[in-house]
């Protein structure tokens, strides 16, 4: 990989993946942002049904990655598994724009699909632009990851605001054009990356099976049963219980066994211990996530109900809300990537696992704000704005201690060979953390136990009292995990 060539100190491949990437994120972030207000507004769903929904969807976003990244590993090769995944991407988009629930749930399965190849695959891509040990890996991730946030706030404000003021058929179709653009700009870009590993059909993929048709065009076409099952599985979403529980075990299973073939085949004693650690870091990253997307779902409805969001005569979109998380990245990303390769110049850089710590600490912070918030309600049983500014700014800063640091982790604690599966098992945890984060919300916000619609003041008291108990649980888990930063090392063996 040395023949990488190098802009600006990072690979050029980077900026080509940076901005398909903020894309295909438009696409993902501007259905999610509307996602629970159409659901409750458009369809007429109880905050409950909404938020499972979403749950079940968002949940199934995050766990396709795992075939997504296997089927690239063993069949279509990470250019391929991306093209494919943003093609499917853009058309579940589309599907949508029809209007009925049933077109909702279709399009839907689509995005499920879809976002399964993109997402896991084009991450393996950075990660494969760097050699082993290269101090700019984490710093290159961060970039990446303000790629992303760049494609977040443009969701969160002109998508989001078409598709509160103008209809939400107008957000969709915006966000369908993103996915578009990321795939013109992936493929147009093709030999800025090229040099990486694993881009190719694998030799596998290219076994014929019958006619012109090989194994990845199968795959391909199979992909598109899936579907069918995702739509059932976000309507009946109570079985996704049993599936992504199902699923930890397997995938659980599956790292430690090819930890422990990696150690016998290399002759040392390391990579089972790593996927140890990766697993446990996988349930510090669910905690963190399913109290982190009550942003989509809780938070939204909070916005809607008990937040004054007028700016100057203007009253802000309930879903634009959610604005601030993208904004915060880009503004403090750059901070935070030249702050990480300079502490570790310095020697001083924090591990791993105190990193997660401080992210989850700064998570609980913010969830604490709305107490503080509370002693300014107005006579509307709203909050200020400026609850959810400050909420949102310290989830952003945990952020940046967790998630970047989390995929360039998951690149090098893994061996080569299993680099998808791996960053696939990673993207599980997202979606076991969705999916928890959608029962969370559906116990908060507008309605009793009974069904009834809860008052202004009821539904407030019910949001304030959630949200501060999930600070005072995020505090101890924090806690928790600084007391266990050496153990945690010594299972990394020297990953930092």
């Amino acid at each position: 990989m040395t023949d990488i060539k190098i802009k600006q100190g990072h690979p050029n491949g980077l900026m080509t993946l940076f901005f398909s990437e903020m894309w295909e994120r438009v696409c993902y972030y501007g259905m999610r942002v509307l996602l629970t207000l159409y659901l409750v507004k458009s369809l007429m769903k109880g905050d409950a049904d909404a938020a499972l929904i979403y749950g079940a969807y968002t949940g199934l976003v995050y766990a396709a990655p795992i075939l997504g990244g296997k089927m690239a590993d063993k069949f279509l090769g990470y250019r391929g598994a991306v093209l494919l995944g943003a093609v499917l991407m853009a058309i579940g988009e589309f599907v949508i724009l029809g209007g009925s629930e049933e077109f909702l749930m279709i399009g839907m399965g689509a995005l499920i699909v879809g976002n399964g190849y993109f997402k896991a695959n084009i991450s393996t891509i950075v990660g494969k632009l760097y050699e082993d040990n290269d101090p700019r890996r984490d710093s290159g991730f961060t970039i990446f990851y303000i790629g992303i946030n760049i494609g977040a706030l443009l969701a969160t404000t002109v998508v989001a605001y078409v598709g509160e003021t103008y209809g939400f058929k107008y957000g969709f179709g915006l966000a369908g054009f993103g996915m578009l653009l990321g795939l013109l700009i992936f493929w147009s870009g093709r030999k800025n990356y090229a040099a990486a590993e694993g881009l190719d059909i694998t030799a596998e993929g290219k076994q014929k099976v019958f006619g012109p048709f090989n194994k990845a065009h199968m795959v391909a076409i199979l992909s598109l049963l899936l579907i069918p099952v995702c739509y059932f599985l976000i309507r009946q979403n109570s079985w996704m219980d049993y599936i992504l529980i199902s699923l930890f075990i397997f995938i659980s299973y599956s790292l430690i066994k090819a930890g422990i073939a990696a150690d016998t085949k290399e002759q040392v004693k390391i990579w089972k211990d790593r996927m140890i650690a990766l697993l446990i870091f996988m349930i510090i990253n669910i905690t963190f996530w399913a109290c982190f997307e009550q942003a989509g779902t809780s938070l939204t409805l909070f916005a809607d109900r008990n937040v004054d969001r007028s700016i100057f005569g203007w009253e802000m979109p309930a879903s634009m809300t959610q604005f601030f998380n993208p904004f915060f990245i880009i503004v403090f990303g750059s901070i935070f990537s030249v702050m990480w390769v300079k502490l570790a110049a310095k020697g001083r850089n924090p591990s791993i696992p105190l990193k997660f710590a401080f992210g989850i600490l700064q998570l609980a912070l913010g969830f604490l704000v709305t107490v503080v918030g509370l002693q300014f309600v107005n006579e509307d049983f709203q909050v200020p704005l400026m609850t959810l500014v400050i909420l949102y700014l310290l989830h952003t800063t945990g952020e940046l201690f967790l998630s970047p640091i989390g995929l360039s982790m998951v690149t090098k604690l893994s061996p080569k060979n299993i680099a998808g599966t791996a960053m696939g098992a990673w993207f599980l945890s997202f979606a076991i953390a969705n999916y928890v984060g959608g029962k969370i919300a559906a116990i908060t916000g507008g309605h009793s136990e009974s069904g009834e619609a809860l008052t202004a003041s009821e539904g407030l008291d019910n949001y304030i009292s959630i949200f501060s108990t999930i600070g005072f649980v995020l505090i101890g888990i924090s806690i928790l995990i600084m007391l266990f930063n050496k153990p945690l090392k010594k299972l990394m063996h020297g990953v930092v």
